[in-house]
């Protein structure tokens, strides 16, 4: 009995981020309201309350869950054969196009959905945000070997506040376009694996310059 509610909960959470990430492809965050949510779901907008207090914490639910699905496609990379390290930043690059939802998500709304958040809804984010970091690390031991600590916490701490400003680069509006050409601003589109591939190859070292250091992490 009892993991029949269990289950229930989740499936009726899933059906309430289902319907925030299908409105999200088309309505910006501000305008989303519980009552257009409730609206794409099976039950009335009060039963939304037993689940998420407010749209923010349905918004970091379904953040949280892009960042689980990420999280499962790294480690299968980092289960993959060992690859050259200018295969590796293209094949690492392709993973984001994935996940534009949670590219889009970082790059606009992710100080309010945190700040309009319980705790322990962001407990369970920063759980599974954390998760994601062990699994790029993974892959980092995987394919870029040898590679010492302080490298892989310097490609950390590079590469995810990078994450927040890809979105815009690869989205741009016809409005934006129209008013960079006006500005004189050369604009050129570049994909998600693109631009993430570029700096990708600039953060990884060098091999050819690789040496025996007793402190590298190699894989076992």
């Amino acid at each position: 009995m009892l993991k029949s509610s269990r289950e229930r909960t989740n499936a009726r959470k899933d059906e309430i981020v289902d319907a925030c990430a299908q409105l999200y492809e088309t309505v910006p965050f501000k305008e989303i309201t519980l009552g257009a949510i409730g609206a794409k779901t099976s039950f009335t907008r009060t039963s939304i309350y037993n689940y998420f207090h407010t749209k923010e914490e349905i918004f970091l639910a379904l953040l949280e869950r892009e960042y689980r699905n990420w999280t499962d496609d790294l480690l299968r990379l980092a289960n993959s054969p060992p690859m050259p390290h200018d295969a590796f930043s293209a094949a690492f690059a392709a993973l984001l196009e994935n996940h534009r939802c949670m590219l889009k998500l970082l790059s606009m709304n992710l100080y309010d959905m945190e700040a309009g958040s319980r705790i322990e809804n962001l407990v369970a984010f920063k759980k599974v945000y954390n998760a994601s970091m062990q699994a790029v690390i993974s892959c980092l031991r995987r394919h870029c070997t040898p590679l010492s600590q302080e490298e892989a916490t310097h490609f950390l701490y590079a590469f995810y506040p990078f994450l927040f400003g890809i979105y815009p680069y690869t989205a741009a509006t016809e409005k934006q376009i129209s008013a960079m050409e006006l500005a004189g601003v050369p604009y050129r589109h570049y994909s998600v694996t693109e631009i993430t591939q570029a700096f990708v190859e600039k953060l990884l070292p060098v091999p050819e310059n690789r040496t025996n250091d007793p402190n590298k992490i190699s894989v076992p």
